[in-house]
């Protein structure tokens, strides 16, 4: 059986040396290498070649972010898992950003970690629930951003103008009279905004306006 190579990059010398034993009992895993700091890991990721890169963010020299995105560029194939304490959102999303695969908390149990590193050697990644749910959450916010500005990028002002005035159950007629045009350039941009935004009904409009924050309920 092939065992999976893994590469130990971490500051802490007892923490490492723990890391070294526990694994060192897996059937399927080979510890090949320990990292000090990010520019010994970078190092012995050109020398060894592992499969997986165990990583921690925090580290003198280099940190775990830098080393990895320069890992990454280096062997695109290369396999990273950050094991960290940190919790901190701009350093999840920057890790990820950077290549890694995987973002496990140091409080995490040991089947974890070797589930993890399993995991992301399979090609699939690996996030702990906490940090599951903190990517899930900010994904929803960005969709919703995005979502927001896309009414804007779509839609001329008149066109959301009228859009709003529709949601908020005006008629062709009250529109027509509220803007000061016909009830013919009414139905026009009634029209336009249905095609641009490809929804067929006054339903579907009132929907689209509530989930974009354009009328609030």
């Amino acid at each position: 059986m092939k065992k999976i190579r893994v590469l130990l990059a971490e500051d802490h010398t007892i923490v490492r040396q723990g890391l070294f034993a526990l694994l060192r009992s897996e059937p399927d895993i080979e510890v090949i290498g320990e990292a000090s700091d990010g520019l010994e890991a970078i190092e012995l990721a050109k020398k060894l070649l592992p499969d997986v890169v165990l990583m921690d963010i925090a580290m003198r020299n280099l940190n775990g972010i830098e080393a990895t995105r320069k890992i990454k560029k280096l062997f695109p194939h290369m396999k990273v898992l950050v094991l960290t304490m940190y919790e901190n959102e701009e350093w999840i999303f920057q890790i990820l950003k950077a290549g890694a695969s995987g973002y496990l908390i140091k409080d995490s149990a040991m089947t974890d970690l070797v589930s993890a590193i399993r995991t992301i050697h399979q090609g699939d990644s690996f996030l702990s629930p906490s940090i599951s749910k903190k990517v899930i959450d900010e994904y929803i916010r960005k969709a919703e951003i995005g979502e927001k500005r896309g009414v804007d990028d779509l839609l001329s002002s008149r066109e959301r103008e009228i859009l709003k005035l529709i949601a908020e159950g005006q008629s062709v007629a009250q529109i027509a009279s509220l803007l000061c045009i016909s009830k013919k350039t009414v139905e026009a941009h009634k029209a336009h905004i249905m095609e641009k935004l490809n929804i067929h009904d006054k339903v579907g409009l009132i929907k689209y306006a509530i989930r974009t924050g354009l009328i609030k309920i």
